[in-house]
């Protein structure tokens, strides 16, 4: 039995924002669009995952020879990558409104 890797990773958006923060990219500018760029590839991971598990489900649906442990692997690793896309979400929010509280 061959044992494949977990992917698509959400992580990888979190990690390509603490690099922009390491090199002391000061503007602005970049570091939204850096932030929106992370979350992208976070929501297009999720995404992947998702159809992922959707395809092995319906595959194992239709009766074919799809292995039982693939498809519950799928379903959690899915149900974790939405859970920490949740989570960066709810910080976003929050980090949002936080800004806005503050006076000029």
């Amino acid at each position: 039995m061959e044992i494949h890797g977990v992917t698509p990773n959400p992580i990888n958006g979190i990690k390509a924002l603490e690099e922009m923060r390491k090199s002391g990219e000061s503007s602005q500018k970049s570091a939204i669009e850096g932030v929106g760029e992370s979350f992208s590839a976070i929501l297009n991971g999720l995404n992947e995952s998702q159809l992922n598990t959707d395809s092995l489900v319906q595959q194992m649906a239709a009766g074919e020879d799809v292995d039982l442990h693939e498809v519950m692997i799928a379903l959690e690793e899915n149900d974790i990558n939405f859970k920490v896309a949740m989570g960066i979400r709810d910080k976003l929010v929050d980090a949002y409104r936080e800004v806005m509280r503050m006076q000029v």
